[in-house]
């Protein structure tokens, strides 16, 4: 969901990941420092922050040994803690603001760090794992700092770093928006990916199949479908190719309503050369510009013959020869080859074992070919089928509501178009939110059911029935 704005300030917000096996010996705190962001503050105000942290870990521990500590309230301060893997915490402390008109959401915050520790997983594997093949951790540092820095680009505006309101954002993380589709529709779906998996090859292989920023069918585990349905509307869809438009709804539309600001100016992606890591005596092995940068804007593009293609993923390090990206499945922590390919709205995502392919990249090509001879007109007469029954970018707009429906059971989420939440005036702005949150209540009711029919305005009258004004 939205995440209420901070106040602007140098001080509004501080990011940082830690590792608590790191650093123990005297002289050698810094070590345990992964990533802080604001990256210019003394190392004396890092290593503050973060034994604050880690004494507010340590002590809560005493009377909850079982549950790690996931916020603790301070007057001017909201510390939010995640525990990413074993003694590895991402921690954000945000700067209270009295005139903020929403409540903070601590769970938002804790999803957003979720999120961005679940799609550095899928990119390079658990920091764990490359601690261990690197000691030093002067490279994963780099990653770290790059992954993220790209992924709090998306929340920039006018170089100030902002997160979204209530008022300006109807989003749950860590679920997926699905199309409504019919019978007929359903079949052609499941027809194509069949063909598409006959011509990887592999019974291993997986597919993810969109239209526009939503999802229609996956054949992954529920972790991966989500973790790799963000990545694609963050930055494979029609609409993330586009030039010029944010990921996020409320900067994509533009919202007058997001004043609030957080943290000190951000510069763009060159701002990646800050001295973070050469201050920290890294080695001069790990220069940015030889890293991965999967979350990077505008390195992807649509190629003649419909897939998708990008070079940030290179043969070997600062090489021009680009060869096909790669992800790590969550569930089964296999490597696969990603391939997309796309016409008009429909982003046909398909995931091939590494494996599995003899010939590497020349493998790949030849089963690329095979999707263009055996694939391409069913991804044609599926894209023209779910076309006719979308209802366009309003299609599931209730009239007189701005709501926010969340299955925790299915992973699924629906909210009102950005178009409509950015309307929202400042006095009902918060009820609307509260009203449709069907997860607080535990309530069981058909997600796909109460979008279908008028019974859906019956059962918003139910949930105001129920619920302070």
């Amino acid at each position: 969901m939205g995440l209420s704005s901070v106040a602007s300030n140098s001080e509004g917000m501080q990011l940082c990941i830690f590792d608590l096996r790191r650093g123990q010996n005297e002289g050698q705190e810094l070590d345990k420092i992964l990533f802080f962001y604001p990256a210019d503050l003394p190392f004396s105000t890092q290593l503050s922050v973060i034994g604050l942290s880690e004494g507010l870990i340590t002590f809560t521990r005493i009377f909850s040994p079982e549950a790690a500590c996931e916020v603790i309230e301070a007057e001017r301060h909201s510390h939010v803690f995640f525990e990413a893997e074993p003694d590895i915490w991402m921690v954000v402390i945000v700067e209270k603001n009295k005139e903020a008109e929403a409540i903070w959401r601590v769970e938002g915050l804790r999803k957003v760090l979720k999120e961005v520790h679940s799609l550095f997983l899928m990119f390079h594997g658990s920091i764990r794992s490359l601690l261990e093949k690197e000691p030093a951790a002067g490279s994963v540092r780099s990653q770290l700092y790059i992954f993220i820095m790209d992924y709090l680009s998306d929340f920039l505006s006018s170089k100030k770093l902002q997160l979204p309101s209530f008022r300006d954002s109807l989003k749950e993380r860590a679920t997926v928006q699905m199309l409504t589709v019919g019978r007929e529709a359903a079949i052609e779906v499941q027809s194509l990916v069949r063909v598409v998996e006959s011509c990887t090859g592999s019974q291993s292989s997986h597919s993810l199949l969109l239209f526009q920023d939503l999802l229609v069918s996956t054949t992954l585990s529920p972790d991966d479908t989500i973790n790799l349905f963000t990545y694609a509307v963050l930055r494979l869809t029609p609409r993330a190719l586009s030039a010029g438009l944010s990921s996020w709804s409320y900067l994509r539309k533009g919202s007058a309503a997001s004043t609030a600001v957080t943290g000190p100016t951000m510069g763009s992606t060159t701002s990646l050369s800050e001295p973070f890591h050469g201050s920290r005596g890294t080695s001069a092995g790990d220069d940015h510009s030889h890293a991965v940068r999967p979350l990077q804007h505008d390195r992807w593009s649509k190629g003649r013959d419909g897939f998708l293609i990008t070079d940030i993923w290179q043969a070997e390090p600062g090489s021009l020869v680009s060869v096909t990206p790669s992800i790590w499945l969550q569930q089964t922590e296999e490597k696969m080859y990603l391939c997309a390919y796309q016409h008009k709205s429909l982003t046909f995502i398909f995931l091939i074992p590494v494996s599995s392919v003899i010939n590497g990249e020349q493998g790949i090509l030849a089963v690329k070919q095979l999707v263009l001879e055996h694939a391409s007109l069913k991804m044609l007469k599926v894209e023209e089928k779910l076309s006719k029954g979308w209802g366009g970018e309003n299609a599931y707009h209730v009239s007189g509501y701005r709501y926010l429906l969340v299955d925790g059971d299915r992973n699924l989420s629906r909210a009102s178009p950005p178009g409509k939440v950015a309307t929202l005036t400042k006095v009902n702005c918060c009820n609307c939110l509260f009203l449709c949150m069907v997860d607080l209540l535990k309530i069981t009711l058909p997600l796909e059911a109460c979008l279908a029919d008028n019974k859906y305005n019956l059962f918003l009258g139910y949930l105001d029935s129920h619920l302070e004004p």
